[in-house]
């Protein structure tokens, strides 16, 4: 039912105005916005694994954040975080009643209103949704020096066609599971894209198995479109994936051997793309196909035949059944929202945490220079030494951090590695330098994965080179 009551309030923000949000009447072409705009296809899903990660949530205890790969998928975050009471705590006008939810509905893609996606406005959020591919790579930033959080990250299958997603894949073997959180990638595979069906759906189970598996992941797939059936698979799912991370981290952490990099587990969902929604349309496949990508019905101001299929369709949530008379959740489905402190929306790691940076005096690092000519010195040797000397400062707060493409030592910043090594939990062998499980400076070719991490880190101090 809570997942019926998401599904409802996405439906409700692509197509109503704020005069019956509820259906307390039949449903009239005034209520309609006459201009539609958003993406319903990847809703559903997320909706599911959101309802799931709150109930992850309610029985461990865990510090969860979900970051929304398919973030073009905004209806879906902005009911999430309306539900649990969040979205009313930042914008107290949008209130957890029928005012608040017509509020709700109309603002959605509406001039003077929020945007489509997963925006910076959005509570929760710290992945910016109009941009596919780099969603995983700030999902690695993310938990980097939090060894407590775990980080959701919804990868979408046309997501994962992009050059930057592809590559992100590989951030697994720089997490270290002893001073470091987790990532819990979900692969949604929907099916499509706009207008094509997606590599990664149409490749053979035992391919996309060991696809990943190469990666270096190990993969659970849940898959189907019975709602009764998917919903204890995936929380099966979800709570074996839980267990491992549990088991990955007390085994680095109860031990002061070397770390073996461990294969960190990730689900391969498939669930239809517009699950849920209208099965067909003048004799078209709408449900499963590309054509629920964005707006499964044009507007009936436009298409008078589609009104009664579009009333149909939000009356199938059925409404009265999930809100009470004032328009609020039911008691009984506000009881599944995880506490106050954990709720996803308002966790206090999607919002900067200030442990102040330690500096040395810059003047120190000054190079006197009697005459012209007298003295060779290079900028960024120097510059490497104050760098140095601020990994020291901060050794202890784990709060400052260098990101590179595998250019530290050819930019002159090798001072750097008296202080630190660079972090990498692949195979290391006698003759690297300055190679570690732990260290400060981490390199991969990729300068996307380099920016994006770094990005996300929320760290009082971050260098990219």
């Amino acid at each position: 039912k809570y997942w019926r009551a998401s599904n409802y309030l996405a439906v409700g923000q692509i197509y109503l105005l704020d005069k019956n949000p509820l259906l307390r009447r039949p449903l009239t072409l005034s209520d309609v916005k006459s201009r539609l705009l958003g993406h319903f296809g990847t809703t559903p899903g997320q909706n599911f694994i959101y309802c799931h990660l709150n109930k992850l949530i309610n029985d461990t205890g865990r510090s969860i954040i979900y970051i929304s790969g398919p973030g073009h998928g905004g209806p879906a975050i902005v009911a999430q975080v309306y539900l649990e009471g969040t979205y009313t705590e930042y914008y107290p006008d949008i209130t957890e009643d029928a005012v608040g939810m017509g509020k709700l509905f109309k603002q959605f893609s509406f001039p003077g209103g929020i945007p489509s996606h997963v925006a910076p406005e959005t509570p929760g959020s710290m992945h910016e949704g109009g941009e596919l591919g780099y969603s995983l790579s700030h999902a690695y930033g993310a938990v980097l020096d939090k060894p407590d959080l775990l980080v959701a990250c919804v990868v979408g299958d046309g997501e994962a066609e992009t050059g930057p997603l592809a590559t992100s894949w590989h951030a697994n073997k720089f997490l270290n599971p002893k001073t470091d959180g987790a990532v819990l990638p979900i692969l949604h595979l929907n099916g499509y894209k706009i207008a094509n069906p997606t590599v990664l759906d149409r490749i053979p189970r035992s391919e996309l198995t060991a696809l990943f598996v190469g990666y270096g992941y190990d993969p659970i797939i849940v898959e189907g479109d019975d709602p009764a059936k998917m919903h204890p698979l995936f929380a099966d799912a979800l709570q074996m994936c839980n267990d491992k991370i549990t088991s990955i981290q007390a085994t680095a952490r109860s031990s002061s051997a070397p770390i073996t990099r461990p294969a960190w587990p990730m689900i391969i969902l498939r669930t239809p793309k517009g699950w849920t929604g209208p099965k067909e349309l003048n004799g078209k496949l709408i449900e499963g196909t590309w054509r629920s990508h964005q707006v499964p019905m044009s507007s009936p101001a436009q298409n008078p035949s589609h009104f009664s299929h579009l009333e149909a369709w939000l009356r199938s949530y059925d409404p009265d059944s999930l809100f009470d008379e004032d328009g609020a959740l039911m008691p009984e489905l506000k009881a599944l929202v995880p506490p106050y402190e954990l709720r996803m929306g308002n966790n206090p790691f999607t919002n900067p945490r200030v442990k102040m940076l330690r500096l040395p005096p810059f003047a120190d690092y000054g190079i006197d220079i009697p005459h012209r000519g007298a003295v060779k010195a290079s900028d960024t040797s120097i510059v490497g030494k104050f760098l140095r000397d601020v990994i020291r400062k901060n050794e202890s707060a784990r709060n400052f951090r260098v990101f590179g493409p595998d250019e530290t030592a050819s930019n002159r910043l090798h001072a750097l590695f008296e202080a630190t090594d660079k972090q990498f939990l692949g195979e290391i062998i006698p003759s690297d330098d300055n190679m570690s499980n732990d260290g400060r400076v981490m390199e991969m070719l990729s300068e996307h994965q380099c920016k994006f991490n770094g990005e996300s880190a929320r760290h009082e101090g971050v260098i990219l080179l």
